[in-house]
């Protein structure tokens, strides 16, 4: 079987890549002293200093070049992270924008090209319904040949999310070395088609993609509902049954107004 011929480009790839997703996670906290436990909790476990490990170690696994940080905590809660990155030296036929799911963390071998890597993150609760939520937004840009989409296995299973949705979009155009321009150098008709499939056994995925614009876009939530895994400084045993009910479809109906975007 011949393979493809690739496009000869006249000077840099100068397409932008950019992938953005937000992670939600979701509990029930009943008082005012669980829900200040979980802020607390959720902000200790990804304070700045946490999240700049994350990223380092990303790019070490992705195979990046670090070339500046930023990163900040935030009153009362929340922090953000800012990367720069560069690939190292790396094989023109080592990069790939096939659509097939990019490695997972014990295997990444993928290389991101001149890109930059941002995570904000947004804990939150709400004192009369007792719901509260931990919301990260990542933004994963390149500027070159590779798509962040490769790395979006790795940055999913980072987290335990109880919905993701995600948009990528591929902006600007290069040329070849006729003069016709290129405005996108990979196939593409899902964000799904990246994604691996033990990934997407768990969850229930929808997608709103706009192919004349280079725009896809994907939201993912997951299938199976226990209330015990949303609980947070109680146990189900503990509740009444009747409360047990009202609890587990507040926090459904929490889910559901997020993935679809709309109170319901």
């Amino acid at each position: 079987m011949s393979r493809k011929k690739k496009i000869q480009l006249h000077g840099f790839n100068n397409l932008t890549k950019t992938l953005s997703f937000n992670i939600y996670d979701i509990c029930y906290a009943k008082t005012a002293a669980q829900r200040k436990q979980y802020i607390e909790y959720i902000d200790e476990m990804y304070n700045a200093e946490r999240l700049t490990d994350i990223l380092i170690e990303v790019s070490h696994i992705i195979g990046a070049n670090i070339l500046n940080i930023a990163r900040q905590d935030y009153e009362p809660e929340g922090a953000s992270v800012t990367m720069l990155i560069a690939e190292e030296p790396v094989a023109a036929e080592d990069l790939s924008n096939t659509q097939a799911p990019g490695p997972l963390p014990d295997s990444v071998v993928t290389h991101l090209d001149k890109s930059h890597i941002t995570v904000h993150t947004y804990p939150e609760s709400h004192p009369d319904n007792g719901i509260s939520t931990f919301r990260v937004d990542i933004d994963v840009s390149t500027c070159g040949r590779v798509s962040p989409l490769k790395a979006l296995n790795f940055l999913i299973h980072s987290f335990d999310s109880d919905i993701v949705i995600m948009d990528y979009r591929v902006r600007g155009f290069t040329r070849d070395v006729r003069g016709r321009k290129h405005y996108i150098d990979h196939k593409i008709n899902s964000i799904q088609n990246f994604i691996a499939r033990d990934t997407k056994r768990i969850y229930s995925m929808i997608d709103v993609n706009v192919y004349q614009e280079n725009i896809f876009h994907t939201k993912m939530m997951l299938k199976d509902f226990d209330l015990e895994n949303y609980l947070f400084g109680v146990k189900g045993e503990e509740l009444a049954p009747r409360e047990y009910k009202k609890i587990h479809d507040r926090v459904q109906k929490e889910m559901l107004e997020i993935f679809y975007g709309r109170n319901i």
